[in-house]
């Protein structure tokens, strides 16, 4: 366990160091800084906990060179590019700002830089929330699947995932209800629109990059594992990673208006989770927990479901982080009580 996270503690260490220095240069003191960076990263970790369980469930299947570039150059893009570039991105393209300038605002007016990353919530929150939507739907759908949590819901709508193309179209009906009913502005409209599809794209390029990867000798069997062993793995995990991240981000401002503890704190989490992802994989905790990986989907359907709707209605970061954390008990409570029944029955 110690070498699955040893790398997360080296990185809190790093982290919390770099906090005290900030709290000791600044008006916010030492205290004050060492909290926050923990609370956040806390934070960070509960709202991705269901992510670390399908993270696994796709890392497992690669072989040990892609899982150790998800743990060193995969960490970089998602403490430095998801939790520092992305938002100053957002918030330049949203001023018409260099990024110069908008660094500047971050570190020297923390509240205008929050304003205009807060009015970019909305395509944020659809893009995100497309992805994230396709992920569940995806998992629910899958007509291959043959181990069912909730036998009702889960095998009707396995049978019904012989329709290729039925995650696709439910998760675009979901984006023009959304954005035909949710009492917001035409400008807002037409960027939940455009940021919704933009996630369905992304989603359909991504999970479509097998076919690189095709060969008609070797059958589906070998394309599938291919896909989950190489770079379409990789990019997989890496957009998933990035999707969760904008709750995160968004979530943090709640927190602190410090651009600088909001990352410090952020990387913590989002290296734990890593770790989490790792060590999950190596203890396999997926195969022993037979309904976990189906609590952590119910989870990011939850969350989708979360962040399309705070396009407009404001829900607390304690709801998002719990409603992951309590499908993934109910599972691993369901998983125990389904291994007790095979054990009782031989």
């Amino acid at each position: 366990m110690f070498q699955d996270f040893k790398y997360s503690f080296l990185v809190t260490f790093l982290c919390v160091g770099l906090a005290i220095w900030w709290g000791a240069t600044t008006s916010m003191g030492i205290a004050t800084a060492i909290f926050l960076v923990v609370v956040l990263g806390v934070m960070e970790v509960s709202l991705s906990f269901d992510n670390a369980v399908v993270n696994a469930s796709v890392l497992k299947e690669m072989d040990e060179k892609w899982q150790q570039l998800f743990l060193t150059v995969g960490i970089l893009i998602a403490v430095f590019g998801m939790r520092l570039v992305f938002p100053i991105v957002i918030v330049a393209v949203a001023t018409g700002l260099g990024a110069i300038d908008v660094m500047s605002m971050a570190l020297n007016n923390p509240d205008e830089y929050s304003r205009h990353l807060m009015e970019s919530h909305a395509g944020i929150a659809a893009f995100g929330g497309m992805f994230l939507l396709l992920v569940f739907l995806s998992f629910m759908f899958d007509n291959e699947k043959d181990v069912h949590w909730i036998h009702a819901i889960e095998e009707r709508m396995s049978a019904m995932g012989k329709l290729d193309v039925i995650s696709v179209l439910l998760a675009l009906i979901m984006l023009f209800l959304l954005q035909e009913f949710l009492p917001i502005s035409d400008e807002t409209r037409l960027t939940v629109l455009v940021a919704g599809l933009a996630g369905v794209v992304l989603y359909i390029a991504v999970s479509s990059l097998d076919v690189f990867f095709e060969d008609e000798a070797e059958g589906e069997a070998v394309v599938k594992s291919v896909k989950r062993n190489g770079l379409a793995g990789f990019l997989y995990l890496e957009v998933l990673d990035a999707s969760f991240s904008f709750d995160g981000v968004i979530g943090a401002f709640a927190i602190t208006k410090d651009v600088v503890i909001i990352m410090l704190g952020l990387a913590i989490g989002a290296m734990f989770v890593r770790s989490l992802t790792v060590h999950l994989v190596h203890k396999g905790t997926l195969d022993e927990y037979i309904y976990l990986e189906h609590g952590a989907h119910y989870g990011i359907g939850a969350l989708a479901f979360i962040m399309l709707f705070s396009i407009h209605y404001h829900i607390p970061e304690v709801i998002t982080g719990l409603i992951g954390v309590t499908f993934i008990v109910l599972s691993i409570v369901s998983s125990l009580r389904h291994k007790k029944k095979l054990l009782a029955e031989a």
